[in-house]
């Protein structure tokens, strides 16, 4: 008997915490009801557990009491457990609308970066570039004209470095903004750049795909395609690798990319939690709802798997191809 009056003591004790919990909870979300609900349910537990402490010691009790108790505290809480569904549906629906809302601050942020790539671009190659061209054409009327040895040294010297500048400045400028990329596609963008990369390093590079022509959205086109550069240049710069590997395919209404390297690894959610690179590739992957997967162990050398759903364009045409119809 008094096992039975301690645990009903602790359960009027629990209820009752309960309550207050619930009524602190009445004014913070929008389904105050189900709290409502709760309190009332809670509370009506709470007197159940009293009546029936008073019934252990001695108390008459009418069964009916017990009877209409339990027909509202049912109704109360089944109640409530409807609301509670409603609640956490509504939860959902919030977390769907910040993570939308979270992705397209995203997208405009790259696609912000894009333009201002693609015009500084242009204006370095339409402003500063046909002031060295000039200055590269003076230099070689200024060189045909009778010059002492001395004098010849300074225009050649001149000249190449007036040459190296507006190598540096090509260079540069498709950096900011492919023109490969943005005239043939995907394919051929990374294709140009992969062979910019092994011209430079000893490494060998390993390029397959079954793109031709295709052209997709330039939202697409673009992030892949930085995606690509930033994997290639960690791996030339950090792992140590002497071989990679990358297949860019198109099935169905998915682009996939599957890259690897044979370098010295590294943990990936170390790289990830210390906001390098990966986070950076992660961060422009979610931009199109893609997935990556990333592979990676010491002295294992590392692999990225990348999903990405695309819009592919209708009968767009090669960009040569419109130059001479055109």
């Amino acid at each position: 008997m008094m096992m039975i009056k301690i645990l009903l003591i602790i359960a009027i004790a629990v209820q009752t915490v309960a309550t207050i919990y619930a009524l602190k909870l009445v004014r913070t979300t929008k389904y105050n009801s189900v709290w409502i609900l709760f309190i009332v349910g809670f509370s009506l537990l709470s007197v159940e557990r009293v009546i029936q402490f008073m019934f252990v010691n001695g108390r008459p009790i009418s069964p009916d009491t017990f009877a209409y108790l339990g027909v509202v505290i049912s109704v109360c809480l089944s109640i409530g457990v409807v609301y509670a569904h409603k609640l956490f549906k509504y939860i959902n629906r919030l977390n769907r609308q910040r993570q939308l809302l979270n992705k397209r601050i995203l997208t405009a942020v790259l696609r912000t970066e894009e333009k201002s790539r693609s015009r500084f671009s242009k204006e370095l190659h339409d402003g500063l570039g046909p002031l060295l061209s000039s200055a590269r054409m003076s230099l070689s009327a200024l060189a045909r004209e009778g010059h002492s040895d001395e004098q010849r040294e300074i225009i050649a010297n001149t000249t190449y470095v007036i040459d190296e500048a507006i190598r540096s400045l090509r260079e540069i400028s498709n950096n900011l903004s492919p023109h490969v990329l943005n005239d043939f596609g995907l394919a051929r963008g990374v294709q140009n750049f992969i062979s910019k990369s092994a011209a430079m390093h000893d490494v060998k590079l390993r390029f397959t795909t079954n793109l031709r022509n295709e052209r997709f959205d330039p939202d697409v086109e673009v992030i892949i395609y930085r995606v690509i550069c930033e994997l290639i240049n960690n791996s030339l710069k950090h792992s140590g690798c002497t071989e990679i590997n990358l297949s860019l395919s198109q099935n169905g209404g998915a682009l996939s990319l599957d890259y690897s390297d044979n370098g010295r690894g590294f943990d990936p959610q170390a790289m990830m939690d210390c906001g390098m690179g990966l986070s950076n590739i992660q961060s422009r992957i979610n931009s199109l709802g893609g997935t990556l997967d990333i592979e990676s162990a010491k002295g294992k050398g590392m692999r990225a798997s990348i999903r990405v759903s695309t819009r592919q364009e209708t009968a767009v045409p090669h960009a040569a191809d419109r130059k001479k119809r055109g």
